[in-house]
């Protein structure tokens, strides 16, 4: 097994909320591009999605490092099985809050942990049941125009000022809805071998 304090961490994604994230654990690591094609299989439950495309970006980063600790997650927002995913414009933005409003989401959110060296492998899942409010259509427009969540899975930020279009979040894995979840994603690494609260830990 190698030396802890010397394993190198990747993170694959380019996602700016989740190197955020990630951040918040003040452990070195590095961020590259997966490159999957994220295109649902017919038929494919959103759980399984997420899964499946967490697992695929960390073992398509491990590929090309197969020495280090590489982090893969994705988000699917799942309305009583109809995948929705990001919504890149602010038509299907649109679209996604009026499908949304007034009903319970739960937002399907996979992390994955791969080490291809020591052969190490593990992924979980961790479900935000999201309640909308019964949003009015001029709410849904005032709110995307102005913070424009088209990054976004369901086309809001919990973080910013889409925490008015919530009426309860319920979650045991707090940053599980932003993007990331660090409690589970704490395990894994500890796990793999990635040393946390360590004295050589930055201060702010």
């Amino acid at each position: 097994m190698p030396d802890p304090i010397n394993q190198k961490l990747i993170l694959g994604s380019t996602s700016a909320y989740r190197r955020e994230l990630l951040g918040r654990l003040r452990v070195p690591f590095s961020v590259e591009s997966p490159h999957v094609d994220e295109t649902p299989i017919p038929g494919e439950a959103p759980a399984d999605l997420a899964s499946r495309l967490a697992l695929a970006k960390a073992r398509a980063v491990a590929e090309r490092f197969p020495d280090c600790v590489v982090i893969g997650s994705d988000q699917v927002a799942d309305l009583n099985g109809l995948a929705l995913g990001k919504p890149e414009t602010h038509e299907r933005a649109v679209r996604q809050l009026q499908q949304m409003r007034g009903k319970t989401v739960i937002f399907q959110t996979a992390v994955a942990v791969v080490c291809l060296q020591r052969g190490f492998c593990q992924q979980a899942l961790a479900p935000v049941k999201v309640c909308f409010r019964a949003l009015d259509d001029d709410e849904i427009e005032n709110y995307l125009r102005l913070e424009q969540p088209y990054d976004c899975a369901g086309s809001a930020k919990s973080e910013g000022l889409g925490i008015a279009l919530l009426e309860a979040i319920e979650s045991d894995d707090p940053t599980a809805l932003i993007g990331l979840p660090l409690i589970r994603t704490s395990r894994m690494l500890r796990a793999a071998g990635i040393r946390l609260l360590t004295p050589s830990a930055p201060a702010l």
